[in-house]
C-alpha cells in the first residue's frame, strides 16, 4: 500500500475488535469507508459478505492502490472514488448505507462534521464507527455510545444511530 503524510492504519487489535462487536457477518450490508486511506476497514467489511462497500479516498496515489487491491482480492462490491470525504457523504441519498467508517487525519476537525453529514446516510439503527486522537464525547443527535475502547494512542468508537429518529432529522441538538 502507498505511503502518505499522515497515513494511519487502523491496527489489527482495533480491527478485529470492531468486527467482534458487530458480528462476523454483514451479508447483505451496504458500507462507506469515508477516509478510507489503506482500506483495510472496507475490505474486511467486503470479505464478510457487505453488498457494497463505497471507498471515498481523496490522494489519487492511495486511491490508484486501492484499485489495485479490489483487482488482486477480486472486491466485486467495492466501489472506490478519488474525492472529499464530506462532499461524498453529503452527496449520498438518505438512509443509503447500514454502516459507515470514519477515520479521519487527527487534527484537521473533519471528524465533527463528518458525524453529521453521516447522520444523514445512515440507516436508523444502523452503525458508525470513528477513530480519534482523543475520545468522543457530546455526541451529536442522533448517535448513541454503543462500544468504544482505546489502543494506544487510537480512540476507537462504535456508536448507533438513533431507531425513532427518520435518516433526514437534523443531526445537531438545538436546546
Amino acid at each position: 500500500m502507498a505511503n502518505a503524510p499522515g497515513l494511519r492504519p487502523t491496527p489489527d487489535r482495533v480491527r478485529e475488535t470492531l468486527f467482534n462487536w458487530l458480528g462476523q457477518d454483514l451479508t447483505g450490508w451496504r458500507c462507506l469507508d469515508a477516509f478510507a486511506g489503506t482500506g483495510a476497514l472496507g475490505f474486511e467489511a467486503a470479505s464478510r459478505g457487505a453488498q457494497r462497500v463505497l471507498l471515498v479516498e481523496r490522494e489519487a496515489r492511495l486511491a490508484e492502490s486501492l484499485r489495485r487491491v479490489k483487482v488482486r482480492l477480486h472486491a466485486d462490491a467495492v466501489e472506490i472514488v478519488c474525492a472529499p470525504a464530506l462532499g461524498v457523504l453529503q452527496a449520498q441519498g438518505p438512509a443509503s448505507f447500514d454502516l459507515v467508517f470514519l477515520d479521519p487525519p487527527y487534527g484537521q476537525g473533519l471528524l465533527g462534521p463528518a458525524l453529521a453529514a453521516a447522520a444523514r446516510v445512515v440507516v436508523p439503527g444502523g452503525w458508525l464507527y470513528a477513530e480519534d486522537a482523543q475520545p468522543l464525547t457530546d455526541l451529536p443527535v442522533p448517535w448513541r455510545l454503543h462500544r468504544q475502547g482505546r489502543a494506544g494512542r487510537v480512540h476507537h468508537h462504535l456508536l448507533r444511530r438513533a431507531s425513532d429518529l427518520p435518516a433526514d432529522a437534523p443531526s445537531f441538538r438545538t436546546d
